[in-house]
């Protein structure tokens, strides 16, 4: 999967969405529309594991609804990076790829031991 065309794609839905509804997507909207989502990822997440109610939902459906709201959460962190010039290639490669050059999976000028998912 190729990030910048993935971004460019998600970003071009997002413009037609904000167009036709009249929406202004400053710093703040990028940031919220973000929470929101990991908030709806959230409760798909309780609905998957039995730990809130699946409203007659089949295990189908919920187990769908938590893919698309894994999606959406992804969507918007790519719509979020590109409102603020993030290249999150790049940034992937800096903070996690580059542990896979080393044996122990140190950062290469730390000395540390790499914080699992920091």
């Amino acid at each position: 999967m190729d990030l910048d065309a993935l971004t460019g794609q998600v970003a071009a839905v997002s413009d037609r969405y904000a167009a036709r509804h009249g929406f202004v997507r400053d710093d703040a909207w990028y940031l919220l529309k973000l929470q929101e989502e990991v908030g709806e990822l959230t409760q798909a997440h309780l609905r998957r594991t039995g730990q809130a109610r699946t409203k007659g939902l089949s295990a189908e459906q919920v187990e769908a609804g938590f893919r698309a709201e894994l999606a959406d959460v992804l969507c918007h962190v790519l719509l979020l990076a590109r409102h603020h010039g993030v290249d999150l290639a790049a940034e992937v490669d800096r903070k996690w790829l580059v542990r896979l050059s080393t044996a122990d999976g140190r950062l290469p000028t730390d000395g540390e031991p790499a914080a699992e998912g920091s």
